[in-house]
């Protein structure tokens, strides 16, 4: 079972993506929410240094791992049983730390004359006669609404709101929070130095952006970890480093939140559902998952169904610094979290697709998986009601 815990960064914070500064002044821009091997990589450090192992020297393997901490992080090149398993925003309330999740692609935000937003589901619909467009699959995501509205983004769903879309229902407005309630960021100024003449180097200013995460309510990071053993996870308030520049955060266990889960029952009987990624998806297909075959037929251990319908959002690249080589991350292209897609002529049980989300799509890569990725959270989903 996953163990969770909540990540507060005790300053702003950076999370910088993947673009180079370029030519002076040029911008770095934050990366919000951050792609999961942050804090995958920022959770293995603190269990090393919670066991007073030093993260470099693991990273350059001269620290070999025994006992059950060994068994979850492995090496640096080989990593064990370790997965981060989820990563989102939460935030506290006197019940607690509720849990917060970005609108998926099917949900459209709109904003009326009044000034009220208003929520409004995608449909899989197939096009009607004499209609021909380019899309890949046979059905499209189409939106059907009443009234007009200008579609306005940057929402995150309540943890009500999110069992709600679940279940196939458009969350209400008052369980949709804009992220300016979340965080906002800030730009700095930064020059770059000359190290062996200590100081600042000619033409390089740069300016890149800092994360202020809310303190009113307070917000942080809720992670889920897995395949871990609890006893070399400290339960105690600790701190850690995360993002840009090794900034502190601090870190506590929380409870585990209720799942939130789809009807099983009405699956079974309509043989209809969604998959909506939780986090990036690292395909070879492009937006297209693994298993899929060319006439949208979709295998996976358990049972099968067809794809007709697909919302996925502009593709991104991913990389990276690899602290263990001291050299970039391969850039890999992913569909982004939030992505839907529609499966139809369901066969199989649920719980074959339940225990599919519960290890991610990794088990229907045939070719170039990465294990590295695997740990650090990429190609996560959940199933949802169509």
């Amino acid at each position: 079972m996953a163990e969770y815990r909540f990540i507060e960064p005790l300053d702003a914070i950076f999370l910088r993506g993947n673009r180079l500064f370029g030519q002076g002044s040029a911008p770095g821009d934050a990366v919000m929410p951050p792609w999961p091997s942050v804090f995958a990589g920022a959770t293995r450090s603190w269990m090393l240094a919670s066991a007073g192992l030093s993260p470099a020297a693991f990273g350059a393997g001269k620290c070999l791992l025994e006992g059950p901490l060994g068994k979850a992080l492995g090496t640096a090149e080989e990593p064990g049983e370790f997965v981060l398993a989820h990563v989102t925003l939460g935030r506290e309330s006197d019940a607690g730390v509720e849990v917060l999740y970005p609108c998926p692609a099917d949900i459209v935000i709109s904003v009326g004359s009044d000034e009220n937003i208003s929520v409004d589901m995608l449909e899989a619909r197939a096009l009607p006669n004499g209609l021909h467009c380019s899309l890949a699959l046979p059905q499209a995501p189409v939106l059907r609404r009443e009234a007009r509205g200008k579609a306005v983004s940057g929402y995150w769903l309540t943890s009500t709101g999110w069992r709600r879309y679940l279940l196939g229902e458009a969350p209400a407005a008052s369980e949709c929070i804009h992220q300016r309630e979340l965080w906002t960021l800030e730009r700095r100024l930064g020059i770059g130095m000359d190290k062996a003449r200590r100081t600042a180097a000619e033409g390089q200013l740069y300016t890149t952006d800092a994360v202020h995460l809310s303190r009113d309510p307070r917000v942080g990071f809720v992670v889920a970890i897995d395949g871990v053993d609890a006893s070399v996870l400290p339960v105690g308030p600790d701190v850690l480093r995360l993002g840009g520049d090794g900034r502190g955060a601090s870190i506590r266990s929380m409870p585990i939140p209720g799942a939130s889960e789809c009807d099983a029952g009405r699956i079974m009987q309509s043989r209809r559902f969604r998959l909506v990624l939780t986090s990036p998806g690292i395909f070879s297909g492009g937006w297209r998952l693994p298993g899929l075959d060319t006439d949208g037929s979709w295998r996976f251990p358990g049972g099968r169904a067809r794809l007709v319908c697909a919302a996925v959002g502009r593709g991104q690249t991913v990389s990276g610094w690899d602290l263990a080589t001291r050299q970039p991350k391969p850039a890999q292209r992913v569909a982004p979290t939030g992505s839907v897609y529609w499966f139809e002529e369901f066969e199989g049980d649920t719980d074959a697709l339940r225990n599919l989300s519960t290890t991610g799509l990794w088990s229907l890569v045939t070719e170039n998986e990465n294990q590295l990725r695997r740990a650090e959270g990429f190609n996560r989903f959940i199933v949802a009601n169509a």
